[in-house]
């Protein structure tokens, strides 16, 4: 694997830690800026809304930018976000930098997996992208725990000073190691939108918002089940969380040879097992041995349908697939809120602190569903998705590490 990608991947541990880690800091935050944990929890929210906002967005401005050059602005918007939310002097503006360092969220990871794809030879883009996101699945084992106990000692403020180091550190690395990848001369926005047009792309993305959401209505509550019904101290909530973590990343690179080999297979197996895994949480949480293992195995099939989505709508946006590749990421936060929503609401309406586990369950059903309706409408059409190698860059019958090998020897970059 190109070194390259590993500049990716410290930038998706950054993102990672910072998307996270307020989950943690919600009650030292409502302490300190004098307001209740709930009104905190709108900091999460305001993140995601960042995402949702700038995924589209920020690609579309920046369909004409040469792709390196577009993952450094990216960066540094995600610097002076975290910057912001460090020095915010008031809850106001707190939600002002939470919304501005969730803005570069998608776009980055759109941007991101195609370059990622690129720089790989066809029949390895799936373990690229992957690779990518394994800094999103680390930071959840170690940049969330490690930024939430620092903030727990030196405050608040301090988690996202390092966050911002974390994201100058990236910025270094990207500008270091990306080699320079250029834009396809027809690109544009309108092409990209007709591309985020696509049958089977609206199927994807209507995939990821559903089934990713079943992972959200659990996660979201899984501190409070942590001791409400596993029985651990509060103590234990960090490991539980890490434990979390270390199944996304299972997930994560299993998900990439796995996606390479047969795309849709994968997707319908991961989200076979989301269902599955949560209906079996739902009646084994008490028993603490077999809570502390489905948590790892709910990260992992969780995260195992988040590799074959981010390849099927690259792939099905043919040679326009950035704009649909940071959708995804808008997708997945959509499902991030909803999932918390329906999970919080099952809560209050008195059916117990595992009933989001069915909610979940439900969701994960529903997702599958529209892929399989998804897949039989694409073998209707014609379509092949046996692999995620058809995954393309611009245009050019060479492989992927051609082209940017070519590029970079024509830039002297």
């Amino acid at each position: 694997m190109p070194l390259a990608l590993l500049a990716l991947a410290v930038s998706a541990f950054g993102i990672g830690t910072t998307e996270f880690v307020m989950m943690g800091l919600l009650p030292n935050v409502a302490d300190d800026l004098h307001t209740s944990v709930p009104t905190a929890g709108y900091l999460v929210s305001a993140y995601a809304i960042g995402v949702v906002i700038g995924a589209p967005l920020l690609t579309a401005l920046g369909s004409r930018i040469p792709r390196k050059r577009m993952l450094l602005l990216l960066m540094v918007l995600f610097v002076v976000g975290n910057l912001a939310s460090a020095l915010a002097p008031g809850f106001g503006w707190l939600i002002a930098g939470r919304v501005l360092a969730g803005l570069p969220h998608g776009a980055f990871f759109g941007v991101g997996a195609v370059v990622a794809a690129r720089l790989v030879a066809d029949g390895r883009q799936a373990r690229a992208v992957a690779t990518m996101f394994l800094g999103l699945t680390v930071a959840n084992i170690v940049g969330v725990p490690a930024a939430t106990l620092l903030g727990q000692h030196l405050g608040w403020r301090a988690t996202f000073l390092v966050v911002t180091v974390i994201g100058l550190v990236a910025m270094a690395a990207l500008a270091r190691l990306i080699p320079y990848v250029p834009v396809d001369a027809h690109q544009s926005v309108g092409r990209e939108l007709r591309a985020l047009g696509n049958r089977q792309v609206l199927l994807g993305l209507l995939t990821a918002v559903l089934g990713f959401a079943g992972v959200f209505a659990v996660y979201s509550y899984l501190a409070s089940m942590t001791t409400e019904v596993m029985g651990f101290g509060e103590s234990s909530v960090t490991l539980v969380l890490a434990l979390f973590g270390i199944g996304m990343t299972l997930g994560a690179l299993a998900a990439g040879p796995l996606t390479d080999r047969a795309l849709r297979p994968t997707l319908y197996g991961s989200l076979a097992a989301l269902a599955l895994v949560l209906v079996a949480f739902r009646f084994t949480a008490h028993i603490q041995w077999a809570a502390l293992a489905l948590v790892v195995l709910l990260g992992a099939v969780g995260f195992m349908t988040t590799t074959p989505l981010q390849m099927l709508v690259m792939q099905k946006a043919q040679d326009a697939p950035t704009l649909a590749s940071a959708s995804n990421h808008s997708a997945f936060n959509l499902a991030n809120a909803g999932g918390a929503w329906l999970g919080g609401v099952a809560i209050a309406a008195g059916w117990g602190w595992t009933s989001p586990a069915l909610v979940g369950a439900v969701l994960a059903a529903a997702g599958l569903a529209i892929a399989v309706t998804a897949g039989l409408l694409d073998r209707g059409d014609g379509g092949t998705t046996k692999g995620a190698s058809r995954v393309i860059a611009a245009g050019s019958p060479r492989t992927a590490e051609q082209q940017v090998s070519a590029s970079s020897r024509a830039s002297g970059s």
